[in-house]
């Protein structure tokens, strides 16, 4: 007898022991409830509870990635596409992860699709493709604000696509086009621009020196006759326009003012 009964007491000893032992990895909390009140939370190492009194939850407080499904959503100028995400949030006290809600993840999961829905419905369309980094903080915003009272931090927030119908993407292909053909205009005009305003700057200079007009005709000639086909050339001597000038009668500056105040009366 005394050795059966000293086996049945090692035997609820060691299941003691298995009950009331504890391991906590580093990345783990142990929220304690003794007789449904709340303790303290334990870990990381060896914890030991009080079997039947105590119960333990386990929670992890590393980075959990939560991936959003795709939210069918209606912008704010009435365009339809769709949208999903990636979530990225931690457990920051598990007290509070345990006590204030129940299953934390669902919720955060249900809050995220929520928030999409309505951050994405607020925006348009051309703020989801060129402007995501402001929504993702305003979702992150939002969600941060959110489950803070549920001991959950939202590290980052990212949307990963956004789809919308092939007709809308042909209109965008087309306007994409036309800005870049619009940019290329602009840019050949100011080419143009600047061009005519460097020649004009050069005629001037050739018209002031003597000889100079003679000698931009002399460079012009090989590339005239250099281009492919029959061309025939015929260079007039720069003397002409020296004679031209010669024959034409100038005008009395005496003359040119009482043609001036002529023309002034009349107006």
């Amino acid at each position: 007898m005394p050795i059966q009964v000293l086996g049945i007491v090692a035997a609820i000893l060691i299941l003691v022991l298995v009950y009331a032992i504890r391991i906590a990895k580093e990345y783990e909390r142990l929220v304690i409830f003794r007789l449904g009140h709340l303790i303290a939370e334990k870990g990381p190492g060896l914890v030991i509870i009080i079997p039947i009194i105590d119960r333990a939850v386990r929670i992890s407080l590393r980075i959990v990635t939560l991936d959003v499904p795709t939210q069918e959503v209606i912008t704010r100028d009435n365009v339809t596409c769709s949208v999903n995400a990636v979530i990225y949030y931690r457990v920051v006290d598990p007290n509070r992860a345990v006590v204030n809600v129940e299953e934390y993840r669902m919720a955060t999961a249900q809050l995220a699709q929520t928030t999409l829905r309505s951050v994405a419905g607020q925006a348009e369309l051309d703020e989801l493709l060129s402007e995501r980094d402001k929504l993702n903080q305003k979702i992150q915003q939002i969600l941060d604000e959110a489950t803070d009272p549920w001991g959950i931090k939202v590290t980052a927030v990212e949307i990963k696509d956004v789809v919308i119908p092939q007709g809308l993407q042909k209109a965008i292909a087309r306007q994409a086009a036309a800005e870049r053909e619009r940019r290329a205009v602009v840019i050949q005009a100011e080419g143009e621009k600047q061009a005519a305003r460097r020649l004009s700057q050069a005629a001037k200079i050739l018209s002031s020196e003597e000889g100079g007009m003679f000698v931009r005709l002399l460079r012009t000639i090989p590339e005239i006759t250099g281009q492919p086909g029959s061309i025939l050339a015929f260079p007039l001597p720069m003397e002409l326009k020296h004679l031209w000038e010669g024959l034409t009668p100038k005008k009395e500056p005496e003359k040119e003012e009482s043609a001036q105040e002529e023309e002034k009366e009349k107006e």
